[in-house]
C-alpha cells in the first residue's frame, strides 16, 4: 500500500453492485470503522462525521451499516438522509465535523452503489489518505472496536439538510431575471426534493421532471447521462433552457431552446466572465485537458487565464487551489466555484449560470453559436499492454511528429484509459484535415507497435 496505491478505492470512492463485493453491509460497516480509525490516528479522538446518501434502494441499508461501523469504532455520525454529495461537503465544512461520507454511485444505474469520504473541510480525500484507510480495513490484526463507554452516537441531521437548502435559496435570491421558462430534470436522484423549493419563486414557467424517486429509477433514461430526455422536454414545452443533474447532483448539464447542449466548457466561459467582472475570479479558470481550445481563445479576449489539468474533478480542485483560481470544471458538468462549494455542486452551478447570463445580458439561444468549437476527434485503440505503448520510443517519435504537424493550430493528447485496455488518442485543431492526419499518425504507430509485440 505504498505511494498512495489503492486496491478498491477508485477515482471517486468505492463502488460495486449493491450486496456484492465492497457494497455488502458487513464491508460497509468495516469501512466505516476503518475511516473512523483513520481519523483517530490523525488526531481526532472522537470523530464526528456527516453522512448522506442518494435515492437508491440500497442506500439506507449501506448508510445504516456504515454508521454502525463508525459508532463501533468510537465515532459519531450525523444522518443527513437523502442529500446531494455537495450538501454533505457543505455541512462538513460549515459545522464542527471531522469528516463526511456519501453513499452514492453518482451517474451509475440503480443497482450500483458506492461510498466516498470527505475531510473536515468538505474536500475529497487524497489518494494517500484512501490508501491508508484501505490498509486499516485490510489489517486483520487491527483492533477497531471502541470500549463500551466510547461507542459513538447516531444523530439526526435534518436541520443541517434544511440549512444546505437554505444556502442554495439564498444564492438564487438576487437573480435579476426570473422570466425564462425552464425545464428541470432531477434524475430521480438526490436533487429531487431540492429543485421545487429552489425554483419556487421563479417567475417564468417551471417544468420539473424525474423528481419522483422510487429507489430503482435513479438515472434511468434521465439526467446528464440521458440528456436527450431533457432536450425533448425543452422543445415540447417551448422552454428557453433545460437543466439536468446526475444521481448525486455534483454534475449539471443544460440545453438551449433548440436542444443544443450547454456543457461545462460553456458554463465556465459564462460564469468565468461574470466572476471576473465582479472581481471574484482569482487567478483564472481551471479546465481539464479535454476542454475545447476555444475556451482559452474566448477567455483570453477578456484577459482571463486558463489553467489546464488532467481529467477528474479532484485534479481540477488541486489546480485551482495551487494556482489561486476560484472557478474550475470539466466538460462533463463538474463545476467548482470555491466561493460557494468545495466540490462540484450541480444545483449551485446551475444557479450561478442563471445569475451570470442575467447580469451579463446573455442570449442563451446564441451561446453555442458564439462558442465556436475547434473540431475534435477521439480514437480508442485496444491494446494488451498500456504501459508498453506509453513508454514506446516509436510511439513517442510519432507523437512528436503529430505535434509538429499540428504546430500552433492544434494539440494532441495520448493517454491510457483508467479502467479499460485502451489507449485514447485525442486531437483538436481548427484544420480538420490536420486533425485527422495527426490522429492517423498516432493510430498507425500504436497499431504497428502492438503488432510487433503480439
Amino acid at each position: 500500500m505504498q505511494n498512495g496505491k489503492r486496491r478498491f478505492f477508485g477515482t471517486d470512492g468505492v463502488r460495486d453492485v449493491a450486496n456484492n463485493g465492497m457494497m455488502r453491509p458487513e464491508q460497509a460497516m468495516r469501512l466505516g470503522a476503518a475511516y473512523t480509525a483513520f481519523l483517530k490516528k490523525n488526531g481526532r479522538s472522537a470523530p464526528k462525521i456527516a453522512v448522506g446518501r442518494d435515492t437508491r434502494r440500497s442506500g439506507e441499508m449501506l448508510q445504516s451499516a456504515l454508521m454502525a461501523g463508525i459508532a463501533s469504532a468510537g465515532g459519531s455520525s450525523t444522518d443527513l438522509g437523502v442529500i446531494p454529495t455537495p450538501g454533505v461537503s457543505s455541512v462538513a465544512c460549515t459545522h464542527d465535523f471531522d469528516g463526511g461520507a456519501v453513499i452514492s454511485a453518482s451517474h451509475n444505474p440503480a443497482e450500483y452503489n458506492g461510498i466516498k469520504f470527505l475531510d473536515g473541510g468538505g474536500f475529497k480525500l487524497s489518494d494517500e489518505d484512501e490508501a491508508e484507510i484501505e490498509s486499516i480495513f485490510l489489517d486483520e490484526k487491527a483492533e477497531l472496536l471502541a470500549a463500551p463507554e466510547n461507542i459513538g452516537a447516531v444523530l439526526d441531521g435534518s436541520r443541517l439538510r434544511r440549512e444546505y437548502a437554505g444556502r442554495l435559496k439564498k444564492i438564487m435570491t438576487d437573480v435579476k431575471d426570473y422570466s425564462c421558462p425552464v425545464v428541470i430534470d432531477a434524475a430521480n436522484g438526490a436533487a429531487s426534493a431540492f429543485v421545487e423549493p429552489l425554483f419556487s419563486e421563479w417567475q417564468g414557467r417551471v417544468t420539473i421532471i424525474a423528481n419522483a424517486p422510487d429507489g430503482m429509477n435513479i438515472n434511468r433514461n434521465v439526467g446528464v447521462t440521458h440528456i436527450d430526455t431533457l432536450v425533448s422536454e425543452v422543445i415540447k414545452n417551448k422552454a428557453e433552457l433545460g437543466i439536468a443533474y446526475d444521481g448525486d447532483t455534483d454534475r449539471v448539464l443544460m440545453c438551449d431552446r433548440s436542444g443544443r447542449v450547454i456543457d461545462g466548457d460553456i458554463m465556465l466561459w459564462v460564469i468565468g466572465r461574470w466572476f471576473a467582472k465582479r472581481g471574484r475570479l482569482g487567478a483564472g479558470v481551471t479546465a481539464t485537458v479535454m476542454s475545447n481550445m476555444v475556451l482559452e481563445d474566448l477567455l483570453a479576449q477578456e484577459g482571463i487565464k486558463v489553467f489546464r489539468c488532467p481529467v477528474g474533478d479532484r485534479y481540477v480542485l488541486d489546480t485551482m487551489r495551487r494556482m489561486g483560481g476560484k472557478l474550475g470544471g470539466e466538460q462533463s458538468g463538474h463545476i467548482i466555484a470555491l466561493e460557494y462549494a468545495n466540490t462540484g455542486d450541480g444545483l449551485c452551478a446551475g444557479v450561478l449560470f442563471l445569475k451570470a447570463v442575467s447580469e451579463l445580458c446573455e442570449d442563451i439561444s446564441t451561446l453555442n453559436d458564439r462558442f465556436d468549437r475547434y473540431p475534435q476527434v477521439l480514437r480508442n485503440m485496444p491494446v494488451k499492454d498500456k504501459k508498453m505503448i506509453m513508454e514506446s520510443e516509436k510511439v513517442s517519435l510519432a507523437a512528436a511528429a503529430a505535434e509538429k504537424l499540428l504546430g500552433a493550430n492544434g494539440r494532441m493528447l495520448l493517454r491510457p484509459s483508467g479502467t479499460e485496455p485502451l489507449i485514447r488518442i485525442f486531437v483538436e485543431s481548427r484544420d480538420k484535415k490536420l486533425m485527422e492526419d495527426a490522429a492517423d499518425i498516432m493510430e498507425d504507430a500504436i497499431r504497428k507497435e502492438t503488432e510487433d509485440h503480439a
